[in-house]
């Protein structure tokens, strides 16, 4: 198929548009920065933008990946991610829907599911972790980015109610590799692999369920996922993981803290939420090859460590801008 690919120049963009060109498919990527995968050059907000692509390349399907996102609220107004987040997709939806397409995939956000409540976690007096499924709710975004991701993911089952368009809507969790940029009590891979318990996944784990979600899209009517490394946790467990989070990884892997210190890293004291990615498990038989046992095993071997990490790394829009 022909693909429409926005944020092909991102950080997702770069490990997806190889990956589905290796699955059969042809790429036309879109990006507001240039980039060795983006073809048109150009904002989803503009819809002259996204007439052209779609009257110039025969567009058969979108993957929706280009958005504003939770780092760009300190460096762009509310309206840009209004302009962006919501009409790029309304853009995006309409477009496809006048070709007749019958797929359509939205890359989401976690992000999206967590409240300030959610947030405090710990410190805000829960009694255990929140367990992050589909169906949690209600859902308070916090920010501008959520509250924008969330309607984004609202205009998908009115399309797919009037135009019958098969939708993935994927709430991916972290997989960026820059440094966290509100928590810095730890090493920036040492924060990254602690989330591999509970809220991470390798940007190649997002493209590969990308690709996944694009080929069952018409046979799930219009379904939502939550994108993480599958927990080793259980739901029972989650009082313990608020109260002593090292007790109950321990009983999962003996010999993590040994691993751990040997790196001058420190294990999470508590854990406040569990993303469950079940679902797209069960549905469209999606699961992450990269989990909290293959951060150990990296540790073991003495390798590279099995997710990108970068400090320096800088979004192709605003090295484009700066």
């Amino acid at each position: 198929m022909r693909i429409l690919l926005t944020g092909s120049s991102g950080w997702l963009g770069r490990f997806l548009a190889p990956r589905l060109r290796e699955a059969g498919h042809a790429v036309v990527g879109l990006d507001v920065a240039p980039g060795a995968d983006t073809d048109i050059v150009g904002s989803v907000a503009d819809r002259a933008v996204i007439d052209l692509a779609f009257g110039e390349h025969g567009i058969e399907a979108v993957i929706h990946g280009g958005a504003l996102h939770k780092p760009d609220i300190a460096r762009y107004p509310k309206q840009a991610f209004v302009d962006v987040n919501v009409t790029g997709t309304l853009n995006l939806l309409e477009a496809a829907a006048a070709a007749g397409h019958d797929r359509f995939v939205l890359t989401s956000t976690t992000s999206l599911m967590i409240s300030e409540a959610v947030r405090a976690g710990k410190a805000g007096g829960a009694g255990k972790a929140v367990w992050l499924t589909e169906e949690f709710g209600p859902l308070e975004p916090r920010n501008i980015y959520g509250v924008t991701k969330r309607s984004a993911e609202q205009l998908c089952p009115l399309f797919h109610r009037a135009h019958g368009i098969g939708i993935a809507i994927l709430r991916t969790g972290r997989f960026f590799p820059e440094e966290d940029d509100t928590h810095r009590h730890l090493s920036g891979e040492n924060i990254k692999a602690n989330e591999f318990l509970h809220r991470r996944l390798t940007v190649e784990d997002a493209a590969e369920a990308h690709v996944v979600a694009l080929e069952r899209a018409p046979s799930l009517g219009c379904e939502t996922f939550v994108l993480s490394a599958p927990p080793p946790f259980h739901p029972d467990e989650a009082e313990e993981l608020i109260r002593d989070a090292p007790a109950v990884i321990a009983r999962h892997f003996p010999h993590a803290a040994e691993l751990y210190a040997r790196r001058g890293w420190r294990l999470p004291d508590h854990i406040d939420r569990i993303y469950d990615p079940s679902k797209a498990e069960q549905m469209i038989g999606f699961r992450c090859r990269t989990d909290f046992a293959a951060v150990l095993a990296a540790l073991v071997a003495g390798g590279t460590l099995p997710f990108a990490h970068d400090p320096t790394y800088v979004s192709p829009k605003e090295s484009t801008t700066a």
